[in-house]
């Protein structure tokens, strides 16, 4: 009977090591997608240009790539956010874009339910 159980817990170890390594994997990933998209927005605010359009989804963008990343640390365990705000000097205008969607274009809006409180 134990060298079913020490199998047993060989598989479901390496099963914990490949779900440790895609965390890892997808935590990575996402931080090199925050890592780009403030880039993009630093190169855009080096050029001068502070308040047009393409400005406002930069920010969106940066937004939205935080907003991931922080959803994958907490996956991860990792609750704290002060640590990614400092580590990639997250500006607090994309801090406040965090986790506000956008429109999706040519999708209608929903319909507002009214009275109802």
């Amino acid at each position: 009977m134990a060298p079913f159980r020490r199998r047993s817990a060989s598989i479901t170890d390496a099963l914990d090591y490949e779900i440790v390594q895609e965390q890892a994997s997808a935590l990575g990933r996402a931080g090199r997608a925050l890592e780009a998209a403030l880039a993009a927005l630093n190169a855009h605010d080096r050029n001068g240009q502070n308040a047009d359009e393409t400005r406002r989804t930069l920010v969106a963008d940066a937004g939205d790539a935080l907003w991931r990343l922080i959803i994958q640390r907490e996956c991860c365990g990792l609750r704290d956010p002060r640590a990614v705000m400092r580590d990639y000097r997250v500006p607090q205008e994309v801090q406040n874009r965090m986790g506000v969607s956008r429109p999706i274009p040519g999708r209608r809006e929903m319909p507002r339910l009214v009275g109802i409180t």
